[in-house]
């Protein structure tokens, strides 16, 4: 009988555990098969296998926005940005090789909307968070040359009542606590961001953005439910249809962290059935969806579904309906990028490598150990399918 008992025990493991690994092995093998296959049918230079190249621009500094031959090669990808922003990349580079803060410091003075600001202060945040990274990587390994992001450092000590400054260096903390959630300073990294996080909101009351960066702390500190609803509604005081807001918020009420995936259609239901035309809050709901995807996602089926289907078509009415330049934008492309090819739209799929390549710095890609690498293998299928 034991025996029996011991069989029984052995089958509910295989079938509970390892067969649902092996069926997600063999799905990512199939993929990165199609997607290897697809990469060979695009053909050099990015042209499909007719000469036909994508055209639309991409990443500012080349000719119409992108190389001649038509995609941004890999190692050319931008993982710093979502999307184009000529005049914070030019800041950044003259930032980064100056080690001078005022160019960034200047850029930020003179952004007074709240969507790109926090678009920027996110930007310059992470490529301070990745300098010092690299810094650190290159110390270990002996060898010299790196810059350690000191420009943020000067930037808080030369100006210390510069509520940009303030505000960069409260998203830079929260990046640095969030790149390694289990190192022992994690809870203490934090802590001193939302300190930051109140000094910004001082110097600039108006401002929604040290609150908006808070909503991350909130996530990360195990905020009560109360704490965050009072904290969302510091926002929605100053701008109740700030999307960056949106999508700051979302993740904590998602089950990964502090809610469950019904909180999270709600809240993102709302939000797009109370959105006036033009904004990107109608696409809010393919994020809630992003956030509560089963391990077990690469089943075309799945995608062609009527909630995700649904949430994939709001998503295509945000874009074609917002306004040119908003700064979200290509996140909410970025992501239907991922849907529609998964879904098995490649036609879809294609339009918004269109408007996006040349930049990685987005949810899903984000996700990943290598940005720019699976990007280019969901670009390579939209663009062979189409």
């Amino acid at each position: 009988m034991e025996a029996l008992w011991l069989l029984f025990a052995l089958i509910a493991v295989f079938g509970v555990v390892v067969l649902p690994l092996l069926r997600r092995r063999r799905e990512r093998q199939e993929f990165e098969r199609a997607a290897s296959a697809a990469e060979e049918r695009t053909g050099p230079g990015g042209r499909t296998p007719d000469g036909v190249s994508l055209g639309k621009p991409g990443r500012p500094g080349q000719e119409g926005g992108r190389p001649a031959g038509g995609l941004v090669p890999v190692d050319q990808l931008d993982v710093r940005l979502p999307g184009p922003d000529p005049d914070l990349v030019a800041a950044l580079e003259e930032t980064r090789r100056t080690q001078d803060w005022r160019p960034a410091g200047r850029l930020l003075a003179l952004t007074d909307d709240a969507e790109p600001r926090w678009q920027r202060v996110q930007s310059l945040a992470g490529a301070a968070a990745m300098e010092l990274a690299h810094w650190r990587a290159a110390d270990q390994a002996g060898q010299s040359g790196a810059r350690d992001a000191g420009w943020l450092r000067r930037w808080r000590t030369d100006e210390p009542n510069d509520a940009g400054g303030a505000q960069v260096y409260a998203q830079f903390l929260v990046w640095q606590a969030m790149a390694d959630p289990g190192a022992a300073e994690y809870r203490i990294i934090l802590e001193e961001a939302r300190t930051v996080c109140g000094e910004a909101a001082r110097l600039a009351p108006a401002d929604p953005i040290p609150y908006i960066t808070e909503l991350f702390i909130a996530r990360g500190l195990s905020y009560r439910r109360s704490d965050f609803d009072a904290l969302w509604e510091k926002i929605t005081q100053r701008d109740d249809r700030h999307m960056g807001a949106h999508l700051a918020a979302l993740p904590y009420l998602s089950e990964k962290w502090h809610g469950s995936r019904a909180e999270a259609d709600a809240f993102a239901t709302a939000a797009a059935a109370g959105a006036p035309e033009g904004s990107l809050l109608a696409a809010l709901p393919l994020f809630a969806v992003y956030d509560h995807l089963p391990d077990v996602q690469l089943s075309p089926g799945m995608y062609q579904g009527a909630v995700i289907r649904d949430a994939i078509e709001a998503a295509q009415f945000a874009v074609a309906t917002v306004r040119a330049g908003h700064p979200v934008e290509p996140h909410v492309r970025h992501l239907l990028l991922c849907f529609l090819v998964r879904a098995e739209r490649y036609p879809e799929a294609a339009e918004q490598v269109r408007a996006i390549d040349g930049y990685v710095g987005a949810i899903p890609w984000v996700d990943s150990d290598n940005p720019a690498g699976e990007y280019a293998a969901y670009r390579a299928m939209a663009i062979a399918g189409q």
